[in-house]
């Protein structure tokens, strides 16, 4: 693999002590079926779908294995929009500019140029396979702005119902090919290996297929991870139940490098219902913001406030007024911070928006699937304000790879929110997601073009441990990560949080579709604490209270490895 970012300067880290050892295996049968494919994809969104089709138009064989249904990952989930320059008057260096703000030196400036200068000709792509965007009365697509963009480049669809029509053009685009094979119900295990370490498939399990258990092994020249977050980490998330790091957790399991995975952003504003607010908090200064009971917060996307809406406190105030030169629009993690510096301080469970100048006409035809959740929990946007608080939503982190999606494992791929690019550094822009998706996925697919080598027979599982733990620890653990990984971190919280993490590791249970969850979950939470407690630093959305600063000696990169034995490893690579 190409040097992804950064220069080859590195030390080598020790994570905390109080860390558990972690599987180099999901304990599972042998597979009991195998089929064989030119390229295996793992996930059904943007990523997964958008590398499927550009890699059946290179004339390959494609299979792509999907958690549950074909639709039911994050993209349909998408509100905003997808952001590229096609005003005449913006520019792809402004683009550059405020991604490379919003990073807090952390990007990857040659990820960030591939991201805006091939970015317009991917979304003409997908408008060509069928994508419908909203448009002016002259047909001239319709841009807006979000938050840390100076400028109006948010393309988007039904108002605020981006992602659903971005994922009805993909679905309808794979299901006409006959040449792309879909299977669904699928968890992906295990990365399979040849005797020179190459990619060459992976294990899964299919509910009601192959052997008892239904585990099985597809066979592959080459294979593209797009498998989508990890919020479900953390009590309280925008993130569907499917969130669960496991494209991390088998990258890492294989012995993969993973960086960046302390950066995960809170989106400023998630939908507080009267059912879920004020879950597991204690009133006053010394708030458990965010809640500690799980629970799913719908998204209220930042375009409302790029349109005008404002964010309020109890009093009234317009407190993200003098904060930064952006307000409200500032970069996420300025907004989520703004939030929660009020909640702590008052004590209260959320702040409010207040969209209510914008008008019910506006809202009703910008905002349809807002006002309809919002008004289904008894709140109009129209007339009320609407109760919001951060929710964990983007890892802007994962596994490490180049310009051309490449991993530190030949012939394995990492593509939209599984990746780690270096295009999002220590903090992602608005928008910028869906727009990586789209472009990484076509280099990805001209890299396997270029240099797929032919099949491989897989070699026995590599010498480790192999076990799952018990499903029953997934609520301890979500509230573990919440309480000392979350929106504020310090060294005796991740400690604490590194000695329950151990504390449940130790749990373990029979091999079932549960316990293989809930062991991805155990892997990424374990080195997303072991990086926090690493990095002594405040940077974007990694935030310490006990290292409130950015610090110099800390831009840079952590990666994150797995030995043999399992345990978790990190060295620290400088950037230039």
């Amino acid at each position: 693999m190409t040097q992804p970012y950064g220069r080859s300067v590195l030390k080598h880290m020790s994570p905390l002590a109080d860390l558990p050892a972690l599987p180099r295996r999901l304990a599972a049968a042998e597979p009991g079926w195998t089929e064989t494919t030119d390229v295996v994809v793992v996930g059904s969104g943007i990523a997964g779908l958008t590398a499927a089709l550009y890699l059946r138009e290179q004339g390959l064989h494609v299979t792509v294995v999907t958690k549950v249904n074909i639709d039911d990952g994050s993209t349909r989930w998408a509100q905003g929009g997808i952001a590229a320059v096609l005003d005449p008057l913006d520019t792809p260096q402004a683009h550059a500019y405020d991604t490379e703000i919003a990073g807090v030196g952390l990007c990857d400036p040659a990820a960030v140029r591939v991201l805006v200068e091939e970015g317009p000709a991917r979304i003409r792509e997908l408008i060509r396979r069928g994508a419908e965007f909203d448009r002016n009365p002259d047909g001239s697509l319709m841009l807006t702005r979000e938050g840390g963009h100076r400028a109006d480049r948010i393309v988007h669809a039904g108002g605020d119902a981006t992602g659903a029509e971005v994922q009805r053009a993909l679905h309808e685009a794979v299901r006409r090919d006959p040449w792309i094979r879909l299977v669904e119900h699928a968890l992906v295990l295990d990365l399979l290996r040849a005797a020179d370490g190459r990619a060459c498939g992976i294990t899964l399990h299919v509910l009601g297929e192959g052997s008892e258990d239904g585990v099985g092994a597809v066979l592959a020249r080459a294979v593209v991870l797009a498998t989508g977050g990890m919020g479900q980490i953390f009590s309280s998330t925008t993130n569907p139940s499917v969130s669960t790091g496991d494209g991390v957790a088998l990258a890492l399991r294989a012995g993969a490098e993973v960086t960046d995975v302390e950066f995960v952003q809170f989106h400023p504003t998630s939908f507080v219902s009267s059912g879920t607010a004020g879950a597991g908090f204690s009133r006053g200064p010394t708030s458990g913001f965010p809640p500690v009971d799980p629970v799913q917060r719908p998204l209220i996307s930042e375009a409302l406030r790029g349109e005008g809406a404002h964010l309020i406190d109890e009093a009234g105030k317009r407190f993200m007024v003098g904060q930064h030169e952006l307000a409200e629009l500032a970069p996420r993690d300025v907004v989520a911070k703004g939030i929660y510096r009020v909640l702590r301080a008052t004590g209260a469970d959320h702040v409010y928006l207040d969209a209510r100048h914008l008008g019910r006409e506006f809202l009703e035809g910008r905002f349809p699937t807002i006002m309809a959740s919002t008004r289904a929990a008894g709140v109009d946007p129209a007339t009320d304000l609407i109760p919001v608080a951060p929710a964990a939503h983007y890892a802007s982190g994962g596994v490490r790879t180049d310009l051309h999606g490449r991993t530190s494992i030949d012939g394995l791929y990492a593509c939209g929110e599984v990746a780690c690019t270096g295009v999002h550094g220590a903090n992602r822009l608005a928008s910028n997601s869906l727009l990586e998706g789209l472009v990484f996925a076509r280099r990805i697919a001209d890299d396997i073009a270029r240099e797929l080598p032919p099949p491989a027979e897989p070699v026995r599982a590599a010498a480790g441990p192999a076990w799952v733990v018990d499903p029953a620890i997934r609520t301890d653990l979500q509230r573990a990560m919440t309480r000392g990984a979350g929106v504020l971190r310090s060294a005796d919280s991740l400690e604490t949080a590194a000695k329950e993490l151990a504390r449940l590791a130790e749990q373990r249970a029979k091999p079932n579709n549960a316990a293989w969850e809930v062991t991805n979950l155990l892997t990424v939470a374990a080195t997303l604490v072991a990086a926090a407690g690493s990095r002594r630093e405040t940077r974007g959305c990694h935030w310490r209270e006990d290292h409130p600063n950015a610090a110099d000696e800390w831009r840079g990169h952590l990666l994150n490895a797995i030995r043999p034995d399992g345990v978790l490893t990190q060295d620290f690579q400088e950037m230039s």
